[in-house]
C-alpha cells in the first residue's frame, strides 16, 4: 500500500509525550534485584562468559572474501535480484502466522515520493551509488555506498549533498547515520572506519576522525547523546568507544575512550536514551544512560558523572544468527514518566524501567515480557504503548505492550529494504570479523529503520516509506470504504469504551470521548441501514431477502441499545425499514429475543401496535406471550392485549396484564377455574390443554400465597398481604354461581384435578404463614379438607392417605398450631386396614407407611396397627413396627411371607449382621431365625444363601449340611459355598474343609458326574494326590474282589498305570489288605512287586547321576569364568583410538587412560567429548563406559565397562566394580553354543529313562522334540582366548 504524503506532517518540530494509558504494575512483579552496589566496568569487560556457546557457522563460504566483488553493492534486499547475500533464501522459510483480532487498519505506510525519485536519480545520473543508512530528525539523511549523506528537508527537496565521490572512494560506503538533537550537526560513519562530522546549516565539514578506533574495523553505528558535546561509536570488532568533541583556541579535536572492548564479546548495537525536549529535565538523564547488546547480554552503563554499570541482563537461549535490538522510551506508569528499554534477540520482547530513587541510586525493574513466533529483526517505538517490529520474513508486526496483542501485520517485501551485512563483515577492510558477529549481520538491517516523533522510516533499494499511526476516525473510514459496517462498529464502540489499542486523536476525557465517538457511530447506523437497504436483493425467493435482513437488522438493534438510543431505533431505523414489508417482519420477530433477555422493556404504542398485528397474523402467539409477560405494562393497550390474549387462550399473558395491569389476582383464577371445573364434575377425563391450564392454576395460587408474581417477578411488598387473603377468601367459598350444589367446589376442583400437588401448595403456603389471621385460615382450611374427603367415596385410599400425611407432617412440627381430632386417624386406619377388602392392597399398603413415616405413628394406638396390619397382610407396616421395637427376628418372618420382596431377605439379613449398631444379641436371635429358615432359603437362592453363609454363618455349615438332605440341592449349596470360599479367603481353611471337599466330590461322583472333571481342572483347594490314590485304589479294589477273577489282565494293566501316580506301600498295602492273598498267595503279582521295586532302583541312579552332572558342569562354567574374568589385558596399540596420540605422552598429565577387554585404548577426555560413544552416567560414583569403536562397527554392540569415580591415576588401571558381558565374550558364548548343538547330557539321559521305562512297561511314550534340545545354563560361558 502506497500513499501520497503531506511533506508537512512528516516531521514534528516539538516532541511531546504520546497519548497512553496508564497501567498498574506491581513493583513485587519484577526479578531483577535492585542494584545497591553496581558493578564496575573492567570487572564486566574481565568476568567469564561461562553460557556463551562457540558459533559454527552453516555455510563456511559466507566469510569468504575471494569470490566477492569489492565494488558491488553495499545493500541487500529480499527483493533486490543482484543481492548475493545467501541469507535471503534462510529469511523467505515460511510466513509469520500470529492470530489477528480485529483492531482496523492501525498503520498508515506512505511512500516519500520526492525522496525516492531522487535516491535514484542520483544513482542513475551523478553515480551517488545506492542507499545504505537512513536517520530522520528536523531532517532526512540517506548516506550512499559512494560515500555521500543526501539531506532532504521536510518538503522532500534535496538540500545538502555532503561529501564526494573521492572521499568516497578513499573512505567506503556510508555505514552509520545521527543527527543530534538541535538538527545542528551529522555524523557519518564509513565501511573503512573513518567518521566525519557535519555542519547541517550549511553543509561545512568540521571534523574527519581516523583514530578513534583501531584500523581495519568498519564503523557500524555511530550515535549522539544529549549532551552535543558527547557521542558513541561501535564497530565491527564489537568495541564500543566514546567520542568527546573539544573546541580549544578555534581547533576542534575528538577524544576517544573505549567503553567496551570486542575481546570479550562482541557488541552489536548500541542505544543511548535521548530525551525529547518535553523531558530534557528529567533526573535520569543527568546520567547519560547507553544500553549496549552484546551477543550474549545487555548492559546498561552510566556516562556521567563517572562511567559506571548499572545493570547487566543475559540472553535467553536463541538463535546464533539472531539479532540483538535495542530501543528507548519514555512511558507513563501510574502517574510517573520513566524510560523503559525494550531490547531482544530472537522471539521474545523484555521490557526494563529505569527508576531513580531520591538517594540517586538507580533501580532496574523487569516488566512482562512479549514473545512471538518470529525472529525479530528491527524494533523500534512509536509511542509509550505500541512497538513497530520487523521479522526476518519482512512482514512489520504492530504490538500493543500493555495487552501484548499484535494489531497489525503488514508486509514489507515491495520496500526492498536494504541490510548492513557488508558492514558487519567488514567487507571493504578484509573481512576480519568474527564468525559469530558475521553470522549476525546477516540479517542486521539498524541503519535502514529509523524512528522519530511517532514516524518510522524504511529505506529500500529504490525508495524510502514512511509509516505512522492512523487517526481512529481514519481506522474507521478505511473500514467503510471497503463496506464493512460490522467491523467499523465494533471499532468505533472499543474506541467509545476506551479498549481500543494505539489510539490517536481522542481525547482523555470519558464524557467527550464517549459523545465524540457516539456521534460517528449513529453516522454509520444510518449509512449501514442505507447500504442494506440497496443491497437487498430485489428478486429470487423470499428466504433469501429474510436471511439477508437477518444478517443486517440484529447489527442495528444490538448498537442501538449500546448507545442507549432506542428512540433512534423506533423512529428513524424503523421508519426506514418499514420501506421494505420483509425487512418490517425481521425487525418485529427479531424483538423477541430482546424483549425476554429484558434488554428492551418498553416499546412505543405504534411498534406494539404493529407487534401484535404481525404476530397474530402469522400465528406466533406462543412467541408473543413470552413478549408480553416481559414488557412494561404501561407500554401495552390493555384493552387490545387482553382481547388477543383471551381470543387466542394466552393465558400466562393474560394473567400478567390482570395482575399488573389492573391489580386483579382473582379474576384469572375464575377463568382458569371454569376451564377445569365443568370436566372433573362431570367425571370426564381431562384433554391434554386442560391438565395444561390445571397445571397453570395450581402454580398461580402458589405463586400468590408466596408473594411471588407470576409468572416472573415479585408482587409489591404492600399489596402481598392483601393478596393472600383474597386467594384464601376465594378458595373457601362455600358455594359458587354455576354449582351451587356442592359445598367447598374450588377446593373440590383442585383436590380432584391433583391430590398431592393441591396438599403440596398448601404445605409450601403453611410454611410461610405467621400471623394470627393466616393461622386461622389454616385451621379453616384443614377442616374443610377434612370434611370434603373423609367419608367421601368419590376420592381414593391413595387420596385420603395423601391428606393424612399431609396432616401428620403439620402435627410433628414443633410449632405447630392445627388441631385434628385423633378419631379421624383411627376411622382412616380403619379404613386403609380393612381384611376383607382385596382391592388396591399395594396401594393401601403405601399410604398407611407413608402416613406412619412423617410421623403419624404417634396417632395411632400401636397394639391397634400391628392386630389391623397381622389382619390385612401389611408385611411391610409390620416390618416398620418390628424395627423400631427391636425385633429384627420377626422382620426375616415378614420378608419370608410377603411375595413382593422375598427375593430381598438376603440383603436385609446381610446388613442386619454387618451393622456395628446391633448388640450381640440381636445378632444371635437373627442367625438363630435364619438357621431355622435355612433349607427355604437355599430353595430360594443357592448362591445367595451360599454368600451369607460364607460371610456370616460359616461356623455353622456343618450344621447347615446336616439339615440338607442328600441330594442336588445340597450338592448347588456345597459347591457354591466351597467356590465362594476359594474366591474370598484363599489361603484359609476351615476344620473340616477337607471332609466337605471329599463330600463333595461323592456327590459330584453320584449326581453330576459330567461336572466330575471340571472340578477337579479348576478347583485348587482339595488334595489332588489323595483323590486321584482314593478314586486309583477304589477301582483297584472293585478289580480284586473274588466275584472278578475273569479280569485278572486288567487288574494287571491298572496297577502299571497307577504306580507312576500312587506310592508303592499304599498299592502293596491295598494288595495285602485284599482277602485273595490273605493265605498267602503272592505268586501271581511276583512279577508285580520284583518291577516296581526295579523301577525304584533305577529312578534312584536316575537321581544321583543327574546330581553329579550338575556339579560338574556349575564348577566348569564357575572355574572358566574366573579364569577370563582375572586374566590381564593387551593393548592392541599405543595410541588412543580417538586423538591417535600415543598415550605414553600424556603419563606426566593427570589424565586417566581406559583400556577394554578388546584391546581398544582410549583418554577418558577424549571419551567424555564423543557424544555418539553411548556414555551414560550411572550415579554419583560411578560411571558406565562402552567401547566407541567397537560399539560404532558393530551396530551398538560395544563393550561396556562400568568404572567407579576416582582420583585420576598417571598409570594403565584396570578397574573391574561390576563386569558385564562385552562384545568379546559374546563371540565366546556363541562359539560354546556352537559346540554344544548336539544334545546335552541331560537331555540324553532324560531320553534313556524315556527308553527304558517303554521297555519295562511296555508303553510307547513319544520324545518331545523341545526336550531334546534342552540344555543347561546355569552361568555366563567361559571366555575363550583369541
Amino acid at each position: 500500500m502506497s500513499e501520497s504524503l503531506d511533506a508537512c506532517s512528516l516531521l514534528s518540530s516539538s516532541s511531546q509525550l504520546d497519548q497512553m494509558d496508564e497501567e498498574a504494575i506491581d513493583d513485587k512483579e519484577f526479578d531483577i534485584p535492585q542494584v545497591y552496589t553496581p558493578p564496575t566496568l573492567e570487572s564486566i569487560l574481565n568476568e567469564l562468559e561461562d553460557e556463551e556457546e562457540p558459533f559454527v557457522l552453516e555455510d563456511t563460504c559466507v566469510l569468504n572474501t575471494e569470490n566477492i566483488d569489492a565494488h558491488s553493492c553495499d545493500t541487500a534486499s529480499l527483493a533486490s535480484s543482484d543481492s548475493g547475500d545467501p541469507a535471503h533464501f534462510k529469511r523467505k522459510k515460511r510466513p509469520v502466522e500470529l492470530k489477528a483480532t480485529i483492531h482496523g487498519s492501525v498503520l498508515r505506510n506512505s511512500m516519500l515520493q520526492g525522496i525516492s525519485a531522487q535516491i535514484v536519480s542520483a544513482a542513475d545520473k551523478v553515480d551517488a551509488g545506492l542507499p545504505t543508512a537512513i536517520t530522520v530528525a528536523g531532517v532526512i539523511v540517506v548516506g550512499t555506498s559512494h560515500g555521500l549523506a543526501l539531506v532532504f528537508d521536510n518538503n522532500q527537496a534535496l538540500r545538502l549533498c555532503l561529501g564526494t565521490k573521492t572521499t568516497g572512494a578513499e573512505f567506503g560506503a556510508v555505514s552509520a547515520l545521527s543527527i543530534n538533537n538541535d538538527c545542528s550537526r551529522l555524523l557519518c560513519g564509513f565501511a573503512k572506519g573513518q567518521m566525519t562530522m557535519w555542519d547541517l546549516a550549511n553543509g561545512k565539514l568540521l571534523r574527519t576522525i581516523t583514530d578513534a578506533h583501531p584500523p581495519g574495523t568498519a564503523i557500524l553505528h555511530v550515535k549522539f547523546t544529549d549532551d552535543p558535546t558527547l557521542a558513541v561509536c561501535s564497530d565491527s570488532g564489537g568495541s564500543v568507544f566514546e567520542l568527546a568533541f573539544r573546541r580549544v583556541m578555534g581547533m576542534r579535536s575528538c577524544d576517544s575512550r573505549c567503553l567496551f572492548s570486542g575481546s570479550k564479546g562482541e557488541v552489536c548495537c548500541i542505544e543511548p536514551l535521548r530525551a525529547s525536549p518535553d523531558f530534557t529535565d528529567h533526573p535520569i538523564t543527568h546520567y547519560s544512560l547507553l544500553a549496549l547488546a552484546s551477543l550474549t547480554k545487555i548492559l546498561v552503563i552510566g556516562l556521567k558523572p563517572s562511567l559506571k554499570v548499572w545493570m547487566t541482563f543475559p540472553y535467553s537461549k536463541s538463535d546464533p544468527s539472531s539479532v540483538p535490538q535495542l530501543a528507548w522510551q519514555f512511558v507513563s506508569v501510574q502517574s510517573a514518566v520513566n524510560p523503559f528499554l525494550a531490547f531482544c534477540k530472537g522471539d521474545t520482547v523484555h521490557f526494563l524501567m529505569i527508576k531513580r530513587e531520591e538517594m540517586g541510586a538507580i533501580h532496574v525493574i523487569k516488566q512482562r515480557h512479549i514473545h512471538l513466533s518470529c525472529d525479530i529483526i528491527s524494533l523500534n517505538w512509536i509511542n509509550g504503548c505500541t512497538l513497530v517490529l520487523v521479522d526476518s520474513h519482512e512482514k512489520l508486526l504492530i504490538v500493543d505492550r500493555p495487552s501484548q496483542e499484535i494489531l497489525e501485520i503488514l508486509d514489507l517485501e515491495q520496500v526492498q529494504l536494504v541490510y548492513n551485512s557488508r558492514h558487519f563483515k567488514s567487507l571493504a577492510t578484509g573481512g576480519n570479523v568474527s564468525q559469530a558477529l558475521a553470522l549476525v549481520g546477516e540479517k542486521a538491517c539498524y541503519q535502514s529503520i529509523s524512528s522519530y516523533a511517532g514516524h518510522i522510516v524504511c529505506l529500500g533499494t529504490k525508495s524510502a516509506h514512511t509509516m505512522t499511526l492512523r487517526t481512529w476516525r481514519e481506522r474507521i473510514d478505511c473500514m467503510l470504504n471497503q463496506d464493512h459496517f460490522v467491523e467499523a462498529l465494533s471499532l468505533a464502540w472499543s474506541f467509545h469504551e476506551g479498549t481500543a489499542k494505539a489510539v490517536v486523536g481522542l481525547c482523555g476525557d470519558p464524557l467527550k470521548r464517549k459523545g465524540i465517538v457516539g456521534d460517528k457511530m449513529l453516522e454509520i447506523l444510518f449509512q449501514f441501514a442505507d447500504h442494506a437497504m440497496k443491497r437487498c436483493p430485489e428478486q429470487g425467493r423470499i428466504q433469501v431477502m429474510e436471511q439477508h435482513f437477518h444478517d443486517v437488522i440484529p447489527i442495528l438493534i444490538d448498537f442501538s441499545l449500546l448507545l442507549q438510543r432506542p428512540d433512534l431505533l423506533f423512529d428513524q431505523l424503523y421508519a426506514r425499514l418499514l420501506e421494505n414489508p420483509v425487512a418490517k417482519g425481521v425487525f418485529l420477530e427479531l424483538l423477541e429475543s430482546y424483549i425476554v433477555t429484558n434488554r428492551l422493556g418498553h416499546l412505543p404504542t405504534t411498534i406494539m401496535k404493529d407487534l401484535l398485528a404481525h404476530y397474530n397474523s402469522n400465528g406466533l402467539m406462543d412467541n408473543l406471550e413470552r413478549c408480553i409477560v416481559h414488557l412494561d405494562v404501561t407500554s401495552l393497550d390493555i384493552q387490545q392485549v387482553v382481547q388477543v390474549c383471551w381470543e387466542n387462550q394466552l393465558y400466562d399473558a393474560m394473567i400478567y396484564v390482570f395482575n399488573s395491569g389492573m391489580n386483579d389476582y382473582i379474576t384469572p383464577m375464575e377463568k382458569l377455574f371454569a376451564v377445569i371445573g365443568p370436566p372433573l364434575r362431570e367425571g370426564r377425563s381431562l384433554t391434554a390443554e386442560e391438565v395444561v391450564m390445571g397445571n397453570k392454576l395450581l402454580v398461580y395460587i402458589s405463586c400468590c400465597l408466596a408473594g411471588r408474581a407470576y409468572p416472573l417477578g415479585n408482587i409489591p411488598e404492600d399489596l402481598v398481604v392483601q393478596i393472600k387473603i383474597q386467594v384464601f377468601e376465594y378458595l373457601i367459598l362455600l358455594h359458587t354461581g354455576e354449582s351451587s350444589s356442592d359445598a367447598y367446589p374450588l377446593i373440590q376442583t383442585l383436590l380432584h384435578f391433583d391430590t398431592r400437588e393441591f396438599l403440596n401448595v398448601l404445605a409450601m403456603t403453611f410454611e410461610d404463614l405467621n400471623d394470627k389471621q393466616a393461622i386461622e385460615y389454616q385451621q379453616r382450611i384443614v377442616d374443610i379438607l377434612l370434611q370434603v374427603m373423609v367419608d367421601n367415596p368419590d376420592f381414593t385410599p391413595c387420596q385420603v392417605g395423601g391428606l393424612f400425611t399431609f396432616l401428620a407432617r403439620q402435627l410433628s412440627k414443633p410449632n405447630n398450631t392445627l388441631f385434628v381430632n385423633r378419631n379421624l386417624f383411627d376411622q382412616v386406619l380403619e379404613f386403609l386396614c380393612r381384611s376383607g377388602d382385596a382391592s388396591r392392597h399395594t396401594e393401601r399398603q403405601q399410604v398407611l407407611l407413608q402416613l406412619l413415616q412423617v410421623g403419624g405413628v404417634v396417632q395411632f394406638d400401636e397394639e391397634k396397627l400391628l392386630t389391623l396390619s397381622q389382619r390385612a397382610n401389611f408385611y411391610q407396616i409390620l416390618e416398620f413396627l418390628y424395627e423400631k421395637k427391636h425385633m429384627y427376628d420377626k422382620t426375616i418372618d415378614c420378608y419370608l411371607k410377603d411375595p413382593l420382596r422375598k427375593g430381598e431377605i438376603f440383603s436385609y439379613i446381610h446388613e442386619l449382621m454387618s451393622m456395628a449398631s446391633h448388640s450381640s444379641e440381636e445378632k444371635q436371635a437373627i442367625k438363630n431365625k435364619t438357621l431355622q429358615h435355612i433349607q427355604e432359603l437355599i430353595i430360594l437362592d443357592q448362591s445367595k444363601s451360599a454368600e451369607l453363609v460364607v460371610s456370616h454363618l460359616v461356623e455353622e455349615v456343618d450344621q447347615i449340611i446336616c439339615k440338607l438332605p442328600d441330594g442336588e440341592l445340597l450338592l448347588q449349596f456345597l459347591s457354591s459355598f466351597l467356590e465362594l470360599r476359594e474366591r474370598h479367603y484363599p489361603g484359609t481353611t476351615l476344620p473340616t474343609e477337607h471332609e466337605l471337599h471329599k463330600h463333595l466330590l461323592d456327590l459330584l461322583c453320584r449326581f453330576a458326574p459330567q461336572q466330575l472333571l471340571n472340578f477337579l481342572q479348576t478347583s485348587q483347594q482339595y488334595r489332588l494326590e489323595e483323590a486321584i490314590q482314593e478314586l486309583w485304589l477304589s477301582l483297584l479294589e472293585t478289580l480284586m474282589t473274588p466275584q472278578k477273577q475273569v479280569l485278572k489282565d486288567l487288574t494287571m494293566n491298572v496297577l502299571n498305570s497307577m504306580s507312576t501316580l500312587v506310592s508303592l506301600p499304599a498299592i502293596i498295602q491295598q494288595i495285602l489288605q485284599n482277602p485273595i492273598y490273605e493265605r498267602g498267595k503272592f505268586a501271581e503279582i511276583q512279577v508285580l512287586i520284583l518291577g516296581m521295586l526295579d523301577t525304584f532302583s533305577y529312578e534312584q541312579t536316575l537321581f544321583e547321576t543327574t546330581t553329579s552332572l550338575l556339579n560338574h558342569d556349575l564348577h566348569w562354567s564357575l572355574s572358566h569364568l574366573r579364569t577370563a574374568v582375572t586374566r590381564g589385558l593387551h593393548p592392541r596399540q599405543d595410541s588412543c583410538n580417538i586423538c591417535l596420540q600415543q598415550y605414553k605422552r600424556w603419563q606426566d598429565s593427570a589424565e586417566q587412560i581406559l583400556l577394554f577387554s578388546c584391546g581398544h585404548l582410549y583418554h577418558i577426555q577424549c571419551l567424555q567429548q564423543t557424544v555418539d560413544c553411548g556414555l551414560a552416567c550411572a550415579s554419583e560414583q560411578q560411571q558406565q563406559w562402552s567401547c566407541y569403536k567397537c560399539s560404532t562397527t558393530h551396530r551398538g554392540r560395544g563393550r561396556q565397562y562400568t568404572i567407579p569415580k576416582r582420583s585420576r591415576s598417571t598409570s594403565l588401571v584396570q578397574v573391574f566394580q561390576e563386569v558385564t558381558l562385552d562384545f568379546q565374550q559374546e563371540q565366546s558364548w556363541d562359539q560354546l553354543r556352537c559346540l554344544y548343538k548336539g544334545p546335552s547330557r541331560l537331555s540324553i539321559l532324560a531320553e534313556l529313562s524315556h527308553r527304558h521305562h517303554n521297555e519295562r512297561t511296555g508303553i510307547p511314550v513319544q520324545v518331545h522334540p523341545a526336550q531334546e534340545g534342552f540344555s543347561l545354563k546355569l552361568s555366563p560361558p567361559p571366555l575363550l582366548e583369541e
